[in-house]
């Protein structure tokens, strides 16, 4: 039986065994901050298969590591979750973990603890075969991803506590090979007038009449913003306006409002801010928010929301080793394609420059959705397309 053969064997052997982490790890809530729970039973499963090496960092990230060889690839997988959202609109409780014959039903369990539970079978896979290869493979274990994007990324590269040559982000890709992304920024526009009476309104100085006007400006920008052939067009929406007045019977002195900004390729920080200083003109203030939120060991990493666009070309050998490596697994040429949304993959490629590419069980449609849910196959696959690829590469 070749490597291939027997990884493949190995994954289907472990279906249930995968099924079953997943269950247990989406039955704890985890919103960004309050992985604790979630993270200490993560590293007992890690412990029970093997892996050489375990330990939490200091923010809270839990890194398992398999081999020791002179270079490093990172298999990446947040395990912090949005929060349910309506009840009413969920046919199960969100997070029951429940298994069927063909699912994993749950919030996370597609975005993304079914990633992280291949990753573990994935692991102990490596292990049991006595993996000796190039690679050191790190297995991380992410947290408060959902809160801010590559937050996590930027405390292990920037402490250094871990650098890697390669990256694998096992966000859902529904098992097609993914290749970037578009970036994103928060930027908050602030106007100020001057308060007056609501009976005498020609005394003040509307500033959400001011804010009103800029808006219809973004509404416009959104049309003109640069399109890219495979990330596609960079986008621009208002998502909240707040304006603050002595009473409601006065002329409001402060308005803002957030916008949402999604960077395609050759789009930057400098390039969105000047486009919009452009339609909101010069009386308005422009800022980038800083994230600066503890996490739950204490412990913050502040950064400025934005978030950098990245791909990497698809004849990139890391991509042509997944592409393989996903033949074999799904026994078909793989779908090479990009995420709509946002992943570790903006810290890791898009601001420190370090190969990666993504495949991950579920598909991103669920993310954020109710009635979570990931098929079991996908998680079989996908723990196989992990312990595969360090032989690709």
């Amino acid at each position: 039986m070749n490597i291939s053969d027997e990884i493949i064997a190995r994954a289907i052997k472990y279906r249930d065994y995968t099924a079953k982490n997943l269950s247990e790890i989406v039955n704890i809530p985890s919103l960004s901050g309050q992985e604790k729970n979630v993270i200490e039973k993560l590293a007992q499963i890690l412990t029970d298969a093997g892996f050489d090496d375990i330990k939490i960092d200091g923010l809270g990230n839990l890194i398992g590591r398999i081999g020791d060889g002179p270079k490093k690839m990172a298999f990446d997988a947040h395990i912090d979750v949005v929060d349910t959202g309506d009840l009413s609109q969920w046919e199960f409780e969100p997070f029951c973990g429940t298994i069927t014959s063909d699912k994993v039903l749950g919030r996370g369990s597609t975005d993304q603890k079914g990633g992280a539970a291949s990753m573990i079978t994935a692991g102990r896979i490596l292990k049991e075969i006595g993996y000796d290869g190039e690679f050191s493979l790190y297995f991380t274990f992410t947290v408060m991803e959902e809160d801010c994007d590559g937050m996590c990324w930027n405390y292990l590269i920037e402490t250094g506590e871990l650098v890697p040559d390669f990256a694998v982000l096992t966000e859902p890709t529904n098992l097609s090979v993914y290749r970037g992304h578009r970036g994103r920024m928060e930027i908050e526009v602030f106007f100020n007038g001057v308060s007056a009476h609501g009976a005498m309104p020609e005394r003040g100085d509307n500033a959400v009449y001011k804010a009103a006007r800029a808006t219809l400006k973004i509404e416009k920008l959104n049309e003109q913003l640069k399109f890219d052939e495979f990330l596609g067009k960079g986008t621009v929406v208002l998502s909240m306006i707040r304006s603050e007045s002595p009473s409601l019977c006065a002329v409001p002195d402060k308005c803002m409002f957030h916008l949402d900004r999604r960077l395609t390729w050759g789009e930057t920080k400098d390039s969105a801010i000047a486009e919009i200083r452009n339609a909101v003109g010069d009386d308005a203030e422009i800022i980038v928010p800083i994230y600066d939120k503890k996490s739950f060991k204490g412990i913050s990493h502040p950064q400025e929301k934005y978030f950098p666009t990245w791909k990497i070309g698809e004849n990139h050998p890391l991509v042509q080793s997944g592409k393989k490596s996903a033949k074999i697994v799904l026994g078909e040429e793989p779908v090479i394609d990009k995420w709509t949304f946002s992943t570790n993959g903006v810290s890791i490629c898009g601001k420190h420059k370090i190969p990666a590419i993504g495949f991950g069980p579920g598909n991103e449609i669920y993310a954020h959705a109710p009635n979570e849910t990931v098929p079991i196959e996908h998680l079989v696959k996908a723990s196989a397309f992990y312990a595969l690829l360090p032989y690709m590469m």
